[in-house]
């Protein structure tokens, strides 16, 4: 098993880096503080080729076969140059969870119309599955589509959904048949002028600030069955189909934020002087940092790994959940223990240490749980 990068990986996360920094080095605490999502750099990544990199180039994407490997390594560039974690975030959620099964599973109408749109950013598209009484236990979701002359009428209510109060384009799941339970779900395309859709506002969070998040009510919203992606039934399948690609690409931002993390912890202790010498000289601290160092590379095997086996054609449940598990739980504790080393400097906004931590919090709810992933590998384990 080889994970070394090609030259032209490597060239290309080294590209990517140099453009984050160009573009994306200021602290963002301004946007933080008011939950601001800032389309300009959104069209920034377009422009440069980013979200293109989960379509192919016959719908305005950057290549001509997806290649996992090459996004898992830009998309680690991304998140170790960009100072703020809510734009890789935001921008995997669009290309793994709403272009890549349009890619997949949509018809030559539907890819034509939607995937040049959002490769380019002119349109953002969301993936709304959550719902108020359906999160971990997705198949309790409540949300109908009731099939009618020439489509389906949606009713119900998705939550905390990803770019919803900005977007242009939603794909949602729905039951079309509640009896068949997970192969009784759907997927619907929908734009945002579609009669009987409510789009609610941003909803301020703990973490990822700068990503809106929003609730979208459905009321008799018709949608024509040529909007239906894929087969009636086929949600669950499309969805498990894009689950393991996201995880690779969202979870590569945070790798490369635990790098930078590292690296300014790092700098940080060693010029820092306590009692007449560098903090980095005491056990405490240098443990911490240990610690930091262990996470980000046991994180990083785990995530080539995956990569790899998505490259190859080979299922990767096991590991995917194992990824999710390790890599989110390791943001959260090294995002505490660069606090801990940074001292009184650490917990101050202006620093955008603490924002680490807060970002990282997510990562153990969404996607998936930490303890749904503990559920899913004692489940794979034959427990």
């Amino acid at each position: 098993m080889d994970f070394s990068w090609s030259t032209t990986q490597l060239a290309y996360k080294a590209k990517i880096i140099s453009f984050a920094e160009a573009n994306f080095s200021e602290s963002f605490i301004k946007e933080d503080q008011e939950a601001t999502f800032t389309r300009a750099n959104w069209e920034k990544c377009a422009a440069f080729g980013l979200l293109g990199l989960s379509t192919t180039t016959a719908y305005g994407g950057a290549t001509d076969k997806v290649d996992i490997l090459t996004s898992t390594i830009a998309m680690e560039g991304l998140g170790y140059a960009c100072k703020d974690n809510g734009l890789p975030f935001a921008l995997n959620a669009q290309m793994w969870t709403v272009q890549y099964p349009i890619l997949e599973f949509g018809s030559e109408a539907q890819k034509k119309k939607y995937l040049p749109k959002m490769c380019s950013g002119e349109w953002i598209g969301c993936h709304g599955l959550t719902e108020p009484n359906a999160g971990s236990d997705v198949f309790s979701m409540e949300m109908t589509a009731t099939k009618v002359n020439g489509g389906y009428l949606l009713n119900g209510t998705k939550q905390h959904i990803t770019m919803a109060p900005v977007a242009d384009v939603f794909l949602i799941f729905a039951k079309t048949n509640p009896k068949l339970g997970a192969w009784g779900i759907s997927v619907f395309i929908v734009d945002k002028n579609t009669k009987g859709l409510t789009i609610g506002k941003n909803r301020p969070k703990m973490g990822l600030r700068t990503v809106p998040f929003g609730n979208l009510t459905f009321k008799d919203c018709f949608i024509a069955d040529t909007n239906r992606l894929g087969k009636e039934g086929a949600g669950w399948a499309i969805t498990n189909s894009s689950l393991e690609y996201d995880r690779c690409t969202i979870l590569a931002g945070q790798l490369g934020a635990m790098e930078k993390q590292l690296e300014d912890t790092i700098a940080f202790v060693k010029n820092r002087k306590q009692y007449n010498k560098p903090i980095s000289q005491f056990q405490a601290i240098s443990h911490r940092v240990a610690d930091m160092r262990l996470r980000l590379e046991t994180s990083r095997l785990l995530l080539q790994k995956v990569a790899w086996l998505k490259s190859e054609g080979k299922p990767a449940t096991l590991e995917s959940a194992m990824l999710k598990l390790q890599l989110s739980e390791s943001f959260v504790a090294s995002s505490l223990d660069a606090i801990r080393c940074n001292g009184g400097r650490g917990y101050i906004t202006e620093h955008g240490v603490e924002r680490d931590l807060r970002d990282a919090v997510g990562s153990i709810i969404y996607a998936g749980t930490s303890d749904i992933q503990k559920n899913i590998i004692a489940k794979l384990l034959g427990l």
